[in-house]
């Protein structure tokens, strides 16, 4: 079903009048589109949408009222413009209860009309547009958006899953480029507050002499250059979900204001004397340990107990390098389509460089070398050639793996060297060097062990 956004749908069962209109409406630039009656309406909108619908009340067959209850259950993105005699007008403003968007009286004037039908097709429109994004907001922020078959990502979608719908305050922990917003909008967009606003706030970015300002609003008058009232983030938020950002960053005295608004669901803009009640749901961020800015008292503990009710710990990108070749595909597909390249894939030994990078960006800086390399690629696929030159070079364990084939090494060597590059990149701490190569700590220790024993034997056998 097409829809032109410039067509109007007009009913009357008087050919003068039709005619009439439609030369009015089609000398403004409208696509005009005549029915004689309500049923033959309804046939022309099974086959194309119109934003603005202008009928008649009295007519043979289906009338106006008929019409009208049509479109509101069928078509409820239209707009309906009923015309009527003088003598009905009770009648069109019922009409207008029942879901009409504004009436004309016959005789119709030129310049009422072409005003009135405007506004029928600007609001239809913009509601239509509103739809779509929304539409299109549900599908970016959707779990399946989110990429990652990991272990500690499938948790993460099942604690996401368990607290959207919930009231819950919520703490998402990360490095920088994790994605914590994008956590905090899946949240939001999956739960019964979707349809509500999401407001974030960046509290590093915002001077601190204008950040309660933001956040609570003020007053006309409350400070110099408060020229008229001004509702803040926390209002803008109202039965949506306001997230805080950079948590951390917010001022002392700022947090025993939100510490409050937290616990009262009410604010007070600077300046004003009574307070205003806000439905919030509120979800905070930080990339830093908030426990201890609690401890070097940089963060108010009451307020840090209030914010992490639940904590959502995203990995950063080195600790799931399993999903890097999902998160790459995906990377890809979204850089292609936004550039209109005809790119296919990516070769293997690019990949294993990207795995191999220990991604201190994490899935930010990810998906910056994704579209710089899909940009530059001249070919179908994404070659090592198409990479920076510090992950082109990069010796990583999958190079380590292709240089130990090539040398034909023997196993045993093999696998001393991994456990010597394992124990040194975790600092020397043999427990969890035992996890991440799936072994107990007493083999841990035996090989460590077989490894020094071999050690002092070439030492021995040198001259």
């Amino acid at each position: 079903m097409t829809q032109d956004p410039s067509s109007v749908l007009v009913v009357d069962d008087e050919p003068e009048m039709r005619q009439l209109l439609q030369d009015t409406l089609e000398e403004d630039h409208y696509r005009v589109v005549v029915a004689a009656d309500g049923q033959e309406a309804m046939t022309c909108m099974e086959s194309e949408k119109f934003p603005v619908v202008v009928t008649d009340l009295r007519m043979k067959g289906m009338d106006g009222f008929g019409l009208l209850a049509q479109v509101v259950q069928k078509y409820p993105e239209s707009n309906l413009i009923m015309m009527t005699g003088f003598g009905t007008v009770e009648s069109a403003v019922e009409a207008m209860k029942h879901g009409a968007f504004d009436y004309l009286t016959k005789p119709i004037k030129t310049d009422e009309l072409l005003v009135t039908v405007q506004k029928a097709m600007r609001e239809a429109l913009l509601r239509l547009e509103v739809r779509q994004l929304r539409q299109v907001v549900n599908r970016e922020f959707a779990f399946d958006q989110i990429l990652g078959t990991s272990k500690p990502m499938r948790e993460i979608f099942n604690l996401i899953r368990r607290v959207a719908d919930s009231q819950t305050n919520i703490l998402v922990t990360g490095e920088s480029g994790t994605g914590k917003e994008l956590v905090a909008k899946a949240i939001h967009f999956n739960s019964q507050r979707k349809s509500k606003p999401f407001v974030p706030v960046n509290c590093a970015a915002i001077p601190e002499l204008l950040l309660e300002s933001e956040l609570f609003g003020h007053v006309r008058g409350s400070f110099t250059d408060a020229k008229s009232d001004k509702r803040g983030l926390f209002e803008e938020a109202h039965d949506g979900t306001l997230f805080l950002d950079e948590i951390s960053e917010l001022p002392m005295m700022l947090q025993a204001k939100l510490l409050r608004a937290v616990q009262e669901r009410e604010i007070r803009r600077v300046g004003a004397t009574k307070s205003t009640s806000v439905n919030v749901r509120l979800i905070a961020a930080t990339n830093v340990m908030l426990a201890e800015e609690v401890k070097a008292k940089r963060f108010r503990e009451d307020l840090y107990y209030r914010l992490n009710v639940i904590e959502i710990r995203l990995p950063p990108l080195r600790e799931r390098k399993e999903d890097i070749p999902l998160l790459v595909h995906g990377l890809l597909q979204k850089s292609v389509t936004a550039q209109q390249k005809h790119v296919e894939g990516i070769a293997d030994s690019a990949l294993a460089r990207l795995i191999d990078y220990p991604w201190p960006g994490n899935v930010r800086e990810l998906e910056n070398i994704v579209e710089r390399a899909a940009t530059l690629t001249p070919g179908q696929k994404v070659s090592l050639e198409d990479l920076p030159f510090n992950i082109q070079n990069i010796q990583g364990e999958g190079q380590f793996i292709e240089d130990a084939v090539e040398q034909t090494l023997p196993l045993a060597q093999v696998e001393q060297s991994y456990i010597r590059r394992v124990l040194g990149k975790l600092g020397g701490n043999k427990y969890q060097t035992a996890q991440v190569l799936g072994i107990d700590r007493k083999t841990l220790y035996r090989k460590l062990a077989e490894m020094e024993e071999g050690h002092q034997e070439q030492e021995k056998s040198k001259p």
